[in-house]
């Protein structure tokens, strides 16, 4: 199924996160990680791309394996370590894998290189114009309501937020963020700029107190701080952290449900119990 018409429904939906195995890695602790997800019925499943698109064909592998556990799959597709015609190879085997959805991003550039060359795609928005140009793919897309880290300006962020949309984004989803009215200030611009197009809320469960310094690194996220009081008290507790972390973020949920916002897209990684009692704790809620 296509997430542009899972989304449409009336009900709020959630969502959850996993990354395949390295390359030469065991590929078993993400199919049972996939299995156990798949057992909570999100609305659908997303598995990242890796660093530098080197897990790419285990990328299709999962997102192949979670369609057969019946549920809807959604692979993400890079092109700053890939040429157009590698970025092709892959969306046939996307194709023929029957994965209907695809999330667009540029992906981080591979150190030492020289990017963009002639033969890549130098935005995402220019990978997101391909896909919908040659084929019937459902297309996602990123956007970062604190900015991306390498715009000068919000309104420069925007501007190129805005471009991406026009390609013929379906749906975007919003990168990690820990304070609720920053998302609800972004979607007011983004709307005042003419953006229609439906987002997701991106929520990290953070269960361990060494995440914060390398989401902060890549990010630039703000931690509010009620968050940072959370991980000064607990971050040295690892069932206390990932207790707090879990009730954090279903705290934020509920106050983005009861806000309107209806897509939620959990960063739950490969861990199936975080999901799961954020499914419990949402059970009402969300259906």
């Amino acid at each position: 199924m296509k997430i542009k018409d899972i989304i449409c429904k009336q009900r709020p939906t959630l969502s959850f996160e996993i990354f395949p195995p390295k390359p030469g890695a065991d590929f078993e602790p993400v199919k049972k990680a996939a299995e156990e997800i798949a057992k909570l019925k999100p609305d659908f499943i997303s598995v990242t791309y890796g660093a530098g698109g080197g897990t790419s064909s285990n990328t299709i592998k999962i997102a192949s394996y979670i369609q057969q556990l019946g549920v809807t799959a959604l692979a993400h597709l890079t092109c700053a370590s890939s040429t157009k015609d590698e970025v092709e190879t892959v969306l046939q085997q996307i194709k023929q894998s029957s994965i209907e959805n695809v999330l667009a991003l540029r992906g981080d550039i591979p150190e030492g290189s020289n990017f963009p060359q002639p033969n890549q795609y130098h935005y995402a928005s220019e990978l997101v114009e391909h896909i919908k140009k040659s084929s019937e793919l459902c297309v996602g897309g990123a956007c970062y309501p604190e900015g991306h880290t390498e715009s000068a300006t919000r309104t420069e962020d925007i501007t190129h937020l805005k471009i991406k949309a026009d390609m013929g984004c379906d749906f975007l989803t919003t990168q990690m963020f820990f304070d609720n009215n920053i998302l609800y200030n972004y979607l007011y611009h983004i709307r005042e700029a003419g953006i229609t197009t439906p987002v997701l809320a991106g929520i990290m469960p953070v269960t361990n107190g060494k995440q914060i310094a390398r989401i902060c690194q890549l990010s630039g996220t703000i931690l509010p701080q009620r968050f940072r009081s959370i991980v000064d008290k607990f971050g040295n507790k690892p069932e206390a952290m990932k207790q707090a972390g879990i009730a954090y973020a279903t705290d934020q949920i509920i106050d983005l449900i009861a806000n309107g916002v209806k897509g939620i897209h959990v960063y739950s990684m490969n861990k199936p119990d975080v999901a799961a009692k954020i499914m419990e704790n949402l059970s009402e809620i969300i259906r």
